[in-house]
């Protein structure tokens, strides 16, 4: 992107030094570590961090510019990094708006792309991934990496898009109220689908109809021409659905399958029999939203079978880790509704062994923690698991109804607040031929017991 377009970018921006008329860079960063050559550093004011600070560094790594904070230029420290390295400094009154200013410009320069953007409170990025190896199948795609689908993440995505690529799909996550609506006018999504409504992030938003509102803002800068795809077996389906300036499809959820366990689900989809490889009926709504998405971009059938058969499971998302003891790994993140998934699952595989349930804490849950961690509880009752090891502050609850609700005669179960008690009750407790799983919010980190287990299970 060339500074001329980035200043008509920031109209209200002040720009401190000079370049030639044609000048630019070419790439976006946050972070001076991973600043490279001709790289735009963006100094963002954090709770523990301000950017401004490392604008230096940043320049010493290669940035031929910054997106600066007009209020921090007082002192001159700025200016004179800026000029020792022949940098320029583009200043002005938020940083962040500016990044995302800048996002929504460039995107704008390649029309030829289909954007695609991708909400809800589960299953994005698995959503996300499975669009893309099936659309990947027929066009050149990108698509934010991992889960940078924030205000930044977002925005930094964008800057990967090239002349070459034919489709964007980007995933729009949020962590507070009017996220979306922010990522939705940087992205202008043609076609923008919602994965559902639960209650992940019910403690910052309150209630599911701000989430609901919260993720109907995706729909938000919508014209009349795109398309807006919406869970037809969702409780908030109607709501989502009303008023939307555009087309509106209603994709399903359910489809005939062959349930195939830890080996995923044969599906049946226009005529096909499809191997789908991820495990659980959780991700074959994941699946059949993204074949939606598929159809919707004009893809073909047999590329939408190719494609589904060619997905893998993503770190700590449905990971099925074979060996003397199996893992279901899905620790990447938890909420209500997925850890019921979860649990669900493995109850319904058939299995010979023990089924072990390692349920971390689910966070971001504010006022609603209690009464979703009690649901959860009787859910764990009344499972099949013959042992329940619990991790957290939140799951105090679990471990309290358990007392009272639980079967001690099928079931044992443990409770700890400690990583290092955790491993130390749970390694030697398993036994080659046990099913793991390991579920809990990304704060509980419980992919730290696969290692321990592997090696626990070799070592006997």
């Amino acid at each position: 992107m060339t500074f001329a377009k980035l200043c008509a970018a920031l109209p209200h921006g002040m720009v401190i030094g000079k370049a030639p008329p044609d000048a630019g860079f070419s790439s976006v960063c946050i972070d001076s570590r991973v600043c490279t050559a001709g790289a735009l550093f963006v100094c963002l004011t954090g709770t523990a961090r301000d950017g401004h600070q490392y604008a230096e560094d940043a320049f010493k790594a290669g940035a031929v510019a910054a997106l600066v904070e007009k209020a921090k230029l007082s002192g001159g420290a700025l200016q004179a990094a800026a000029e020792k390295y022949g940098a320029l400094l583009f200043a002005v009154d938020a940083p962040l708006r500016a990044l995302q200013d800048a996002a929504k410009a460039y995107l704008e320069g390649f029309p030829h792309v289909l954007k695609i953007g991708i909400t809800g409170s589960s299953g994005k990025t698995t959503v996300k991934e499975i669009a893309g190896a099936i659309i990947s199948c027929e066009k050149k795609v990108v698509m934010n990496k991992g889960n940078l689908n924030s205000e930044t993440g977002l925005p930094l995505s964008a800057f990967e898009v090239r002349d070459e690529h034919e489709v964007g799909i980007f995933e729009m996550g949020m962590n507070r109220t009017g996220e979306i609506g922010e990522l939705s006018r940087v992205l202008t999504p043609h076609i923008a689908l919602i994965t559902n409504i639960g209650e992940a992030h019910i403690g910052m938003l309150g209630s599911q109809e701000a989430i609901a509102a919260e993720k109907k803002a995706i729909f938000a800068g919508f014209t009349g021409g795109e398309t807006a795809l919406i869970p037809s077996s969702d409780a908030f389906r109607d709501v989502l659905a009303h008023a939307v300036n555009g087309k509106v499809v209603l994709y399903d959820t359910v489809c005939p399958a062959t349930d195939l366990g830890l080996d995923g689900a044969e599906l049946e989809l226009d005529g096909m029999r499809v191997r789908f490889p991820l495990p659980g009926a959780h991700n074959v709504k994941n699946a059949l939203a993204a074949v939606a998405i598929a159809r919707e971009a004009g893809v073909t059938p047999s590329s939408i079978r190719k494609g589904l058969e060619s997905v893998r499971p993503l770190f700590g998302r449905s990971e099925i880790i074979r060996g003397r003891v199996t893992l279901v790994q899905d620790c990447y993140n938890a909420n209500p509704e997925s850890t019921a998934a979860a649990i669900e699952f493995c109850d319904g595989i058939a299995w010979k062994g023990r089924r072990i349930y390692v349920i971390g804490s689910m966070l971001e849950l504010g006022a609603r923690s209690e009464a979703a961690h009690t649901r959860i509880a009787r859910l764990l009752a009344s499972s099949r698991a013959d042992s329940i090891f619990l991790f957290g502050a939140e799951t105090s609850i679990i471990a309290g109804m358990l007392k009272k609700r639980g079967k001690p005669e099928r079931k044992t179960f443990f409770f700890t607040e400690d990583m290092t008690e955790l491993s130390a009750l749970l390694v030697p407790y398993v036994q080659e031929g046990d099913l793991v799983l390991l579920k809990g919010s990304r704060g509980c980190a419980l992919e730290r017991l696969a290692a321990a287990l592997a090696e626990g299970a070799s070592a006997r």
